[in-house]
């Protein structure tokens, strides 16, 4: 495994640089806080400031509501040719501007510059598709029972959302939740994650600039406010719908404060993914598809793998073939294009990492590869096996580089063992057996199931778990369904 952390590397010049915004967005004035507090963001692989944002509290928070509000009726009360078009233009912006948006996201991140492109990319197909998905919001007619009626079936905007977003992926999840709510016709007020603002108030920048009204997208940002500002648009009435990707505890949170004013709520939350290798299985290929699965964002993802299954008969040889993978990644700066993996975001996930590792090795794991921290926030990618249900990773989401290679028996064993958590956001599992295929698919209690593949995140299908993984879908002609509610209208005496 190579590694450089060489920090005089450069980032490449923006094009653009007033797309790098330091002000927060409220009714498209470019705005500070009130209190004129700020806050700094670091580069997680320099860990060097990159730049401050306003340290926005809840006065701050009424004033985007207000304006969201203000703008609501007139942006519901478009044509939905018209809020499609308005979308499409933000699309074409954001594609436009996609090297400037790669920047700040490895800046503000960590990841890869390659990796970071795609994650733009992926995040503007949400955009277009929602622009699209804008026009097809149809009602129904419904047979009355009796003459002369008519019962019709309406559907509207639900009204102004609060967007709630992390920061292992800051682009994707505002334009996979925004875009739907837009489309809607919703306004929407958000707040991304501290880590990561920089790259929410660029595509806020180029909302403005794709001529989207004022008022329908407000950007706060904060730190230290975070849970007054959170307890604000989960109970401030003007605001009908939250949209939260985060942790399960934050998520039952939101959902308990939100209860006050009964908000239509949409959560994406933690995972704990099963990985299954069935002894029929393509080796090569469930090698390949559980890197993808397992190493993307660095496993900072909540449909990484976390407990990676493997039938004992092929175990040796898959774990083999998995490390020579690993072995070959090239460690350091996002902004090296030798890099193929990044830093953590901090050091508590770095200090999580060591936790996961050293519980499972005085529990008897065995570490193949990698297993220690580096410098600052970077944590070597790692390989353990002779995993054992009573490790922490087990239960625990890593969020992170450790792939823990668990041995199985038998298909029922693995069933059993795979469904045995609270979460349930995505499972995977490579077999050439078809029947086994439909069989296994059928029976694992997730929202959603790669079969031979590791990679099932596109705008076309629809994202979302069950158990304590979340409520709703995004993504998908199902996305937007969360920002709509459905009227009733009975027509007497035609």
């Amino acid at each position: 495994m190579n590694r450089n952390f060489a920090t005089e590397i450069k980032p490449p010049k923006f094009k653009d640089p007033s797309l790098f915004r330091k002000s927060a967005l409220i009714n498209n004035e470019w705005v500070n806080a009130k209190t004129g507090e700020t806050f700094s963001v670091i580069d997680p692989a320099t860990e060097n400031e990159i730049g401050k944002v306003p340290e926005m509290n809840v006065e701050d928070t009424r004033e985007a509501i207000k304006a969201a509000k203000s703008a609501f009726k007139e942006w519901a009360n478009l044509t939905a040719k018209t809020r499609h078009d308005y979308l499409l233009t933000w699309h074409s912006q954001i594609l436009e501007n996609q090297n400037d948006l790669a920047t700040i996201l490895t800046l503000e991140h960590g990841k890869s510059y390659k990796e970071s492109l795609g994650e733009i990319r992926y995040g503007a197909t949400f955009v277009e598709w929602f622009a699209q998905e804008s026009r097809r919001i149809y009602g129904d007619i419904i047979p009355s029972p009796y003459q002369n009626h008519k019962i019709i079936v309406e559907k509207q905007p639900v009204g102004v959302a609060g967007v709630l977003t992390p920061w292992n992926f800051p682009n994707a999840m505002i334009t996979r939740k925004v875009s739907a709510a837009l489309a809607a016709g919703c306004t929407v007020v958000i707040k991304p994650a501290a880590e990561t603002p920089f790259s929410a108030l660029a595509l806020a920048e180029l909302a403005v600039r794709s001529g989207i009204p004022k008022g329908v997208i407000n950007v706060v940002t904060t730190d230290k406010h975070v849970k007054e500002v959170g307890l604000e648009l989960c109970t401030n009435s003007d605001v009908k719908k939250i949209s939260f990707t985060g942790s399960t505890a934050v998520g039952k949170l939101l959902m308990e404060q939100s209860s006050s004013t009964l908000k239509s709520i949409s959560l994406e939350l933690g995972g704990n993914a099963p990985f299954i290798i069935f002894d029929d299985a393509d080796i090569d290929s469930a090698v390949e598809g559980a890197i993808a699965c397992k190493f993307r964002s660095l496993g900072q993802a909540c449909i990484a793998a976390n407990r990676i299954y493997v039938q004992s008969s092929i175990y040796a040889e898959f774990a083999s073939k998995f490390v020579d993978k690993v072995s070959g990644f090239q460690i350091g700066n996002g902004f090296d294009p030798k890099t193929t993996y990044g830093p953590l975001i901090n050091q508590k996930a770095v200090n999580k990492m060591t936790r996961h590792v050293e519980d499972a090795v005085a529990k008897g794991a065995e570490i193949l590869i990698g297993g220690t921290k580096s410098t600052g926030n970077f944590f070597y990618p790692t390989v353990l096996t002779n995993m054992t249900k009573e490790m922490i990773i087990t239960s625990e989401e890593t969020f992170g580089p450790i792939a823990a290679l668990y041995k199985f028996e038998t298909e029922d064993e693995v069933i059993n063992l795979a469904n045995d958590t609270q979460y349930g956001l995505a499972g995977y599992f490579y077999s050439r057996d078809i029947r086994r295929c439909l069989r296994v698919a059928d029976t694992l209690e997730v929202g959603m199931v790669g079969v031979n593949t590791g990679v099932i995140h596109n705008c076309e299908a629809p994202f979302g778990g069950v158990k304590e993984s979340g409520l709703g879908r995004e993504g998908s002609k199902y996305g937007i369904d969360d920002y709509i509610h459905i009227k009733y209208v009975s027509v007497s005496k035609i």
